[in-house]
């Protein structure tokens, strides 16, 4: 070989092995399991007590209570005009359970739109109680006086809440509390004489309204429920009342709901593609996740029984600055006893963080399954992305008492279906078409129950995006 040759043979550029990309036809490569970027923690799922529900069906027994016009109001918006649906001012204590729609539609034309700014004050403390107010956008504060003469803030109002009701039905009640805008408020008022015009051109509203001035006061508990008589602390031969505990007639009865999917698969695919990983036990495996995932949204927003729309309406509070701060997360906690956990969306756990930070507060943490798990006086706050974050960049924060034992919030499921993977949870072989697919019924049954009222509170309206 001349010098030239031997040149030309080393010149840069030549390959002079076997490629990686040719190799790879002769080499087994390394693969990972299918992912999903859907799968969360779950936590609702996980520290929900679960109880087996045989037939169905759960009925929650309570003591008798008597409620009143606890609900709220609903609004429609046609551009800067708001307007009250006639059907929901049945909500006010004075209209419960009164149902004619044309008189009801004549009270929502009576509504005067007024517009308040933030300070501006909609009723002072002592003066005369001779409208209610619909609250249909914005934040209201419910301001007393303190023991030494300064303002106590009573309780925030929100979207869709009202004040002054007892002015539809006494004309001497004053208000026992100032109500001051503490953001910029929309708020539709319904004049005391205009609701007596309505009245006096409708005999069913006359006399709905003498029925409920002549209806006996009912003797009940702080919490609604219907008085036991007790004697306490006599001497001597007291005569000692006699009693009994009513229930409710008519319990709310919760039934399982479903969530299921049919999973195809071609036999072929399942027959020749099964190694080194089974293409069934994977699809499976991955339809399963998507079904646990849909089955905690549906616990916390299902309007039947899901966790934020069975929250009773006094167990709502709305944060006294927009941002949850500490001390919102102990006004939610002193709502009930034995709190056992918060769920929140993990921008709001961060917004809270925030407020922690400016006070130079540091919640401690905790071990679960290992998992460092923030918590406030004790109880964990675990983050749960189902909750949802508004277009206004509000969410949510859910406190709650768990357990059947405690009155709690409990899941229901029945364990012991056909064809069960999990308690509650069945995969069943549903054959092969004449295209050579094979189906697969996959499906879940579940639901949640609130035991009693306190079981459960909602910090509502909580802003995420603020930063200052």
């Amino acid at each position: 070989m001349s010098v030239g040759e031997e040149i030309r043979s080393e010149r840069p550029g030549t390959q002079k092995s076997l490629g990686t990309s040719a190799a790879r036809n002769l080499a087994t490569t390394t693969k990972s399991a299918p992912q999903m970027q859907e799968i969360s923690s779950r936590w609702l799922l996980r520290t929900l007590p679960w109880v087996n529900v045989q037939g169905g069906t759960y009925r929650v027994n309570r003591r008798l209570s008597y409620t009143v016009g606890d609900g709220r109001i609903t609004f429609v918006k046609t551009g800067d005009s708001v307007r009250v649906v006639p059907a929901e001012l049945g909500e006010l204590p004075a209209l419960r359970h009164f149902e004619d729609g044309d008189v009801l539609g004549a009270l929502a034309d009576r509504c005067i739109q007024r517009e308040f700014a933030a300070g501006d004050v909609i009723a002072s403390f002592g003066s005369q109680a001779d409208e209610v107010h619909l609250l249909a956008h914005g934040r209201v504060e419910k301001v007393g006086t303190g023991p030494y003469g300064d303002d106590a803030v009573l309780g925030v109002l929100a979207d869709g809440a009202y004040f002054g009701e007892q002015a539809l039905v006494d004309a001497e009640t004053i208000w026992e509390y100032t109500a001051r805008a503490a953001t910029a408020c929309t708020v539709l008022t319904l004049p005391r004489r205009d609701f007596e015009q309505v009245a006096a051109g409708s005999d069913a509203l006359q006399a709905h309204l003498q029925q409920l001035r002549s209806a006996p006061e009912q003797r009940t508990n702080k919490y609604g429920e219907k008085e036991i008589d007790l004697s306490a602390g006599h001497v001597g031969e007291a005569v000692i009342p006699g009693t009994y505990v009513d229930y409710e007639s008519a319990p709310r009865e919760y039934e399982l709901s479903v969530a299921q999917t049919v999973l195809r698969i071609h036999s072929r695919v399942a027959d020749l593609y099964n190694q080194p990983m089974n293409q069934t036990e994977h699809q499976l495996r991955l339809t399963v996740e998507a079904l646990k995932e849909r089955q905690e949204h549906e616990l916390i927003n299902n309007k039947e029984f899901g966790l934020l729309s069975n929250c009773e309406y006094d167990q709502r509070l709305q944060p006294h600055d927009g941002v949850p701060s500490p001390d919102d997360m102990d006004e939610l906690l002193s709502r009930r006893r034995g709190s056992k956990l918060f769920l929140a969306h993990p921008k709001a756990i961060a917004a809270f963080g925030r407020e922690c930070n400016k006070r130079g507060l540091v919640p401690e943490s905790i071990d679960v399954a290992g998992n460092r798990i923030p918590t406030w006086r004790g109880v964990p706050i675990y983050p749960c992305n189902k909750i949802p974050v508004s277009d206004a960049r509000t969410t949510s924060i859910i406190c709650m008492r768990t357990g059947e034992e405690e009155q709690g919030v409990i899941g229901l499921r029945q364990a012991g279906i056909p064809d069960e993977i999990e308690p509650s949870l069945s995969v069943r072989f549903m054959g092969i078409s004449e295209q050579a697919i094979i189906s697969y019924l996959v499906t879940t049954y579940y639901s949640a129950a609130v035991l009693v009222p306190d079981a459960l509170g909602v910090l509502e309206n909580v802003e995420i995006g603020r930063w200052r």
